[in-house]
C-alpha cells in the first residue's frame, strides 16, 4: 500500500534535516515552527501550511517542488548544512 502525501512528505523532510545534521530543535527555530509541529509533519501526522513550506524551502535553499520529489535516493540537494 502505498504511504500517503504526508508521510511521505514527513519521511523526505526529515531525511534532509538529518542530512544536513540539524537536529528537530535546530530545524524548527531555523524555520520558525515549533519542535512539537515539526515532529507532527515528519510522522506524516499534520501538513504544513503554505507559507511554512516557502519557509522551508527558502532557509534550506530549496525550490519547494523538492521538498516533494520522492524519489530522490540522497536528500539534501542545497548548498547549507
Amino acid at each position: 500500500m502505498a504511504l500517503s502525501l504526508r508521510r511521505q512528505f514527513g519521511t523526505r523532510l526529515k531525511a534532509i534535516r538529518l542530512e544536513r545534521e540539524l537536529t528537530q530543535e535546530q530545524f524548527s527555530e531555523l524555520v520558525g515552527i515549533s519542535v512539537d509541529f515539526l515532529s507532527l509533519i515528519e510522522r506524516g501526522v499534520n501538513a504544513p501550511s503554505f507559507e511554512t513550506l516557502e519557509q522551508i524551502g527558502k532557509r534550506l535553499e530549496l525550490q519547494v517542488r523538492d521538498l516533494f520529489d520522492f524519489r530522490k535516493a540522497r536528500a539534501g540537494s542545497g548548498p547549507m548544512k
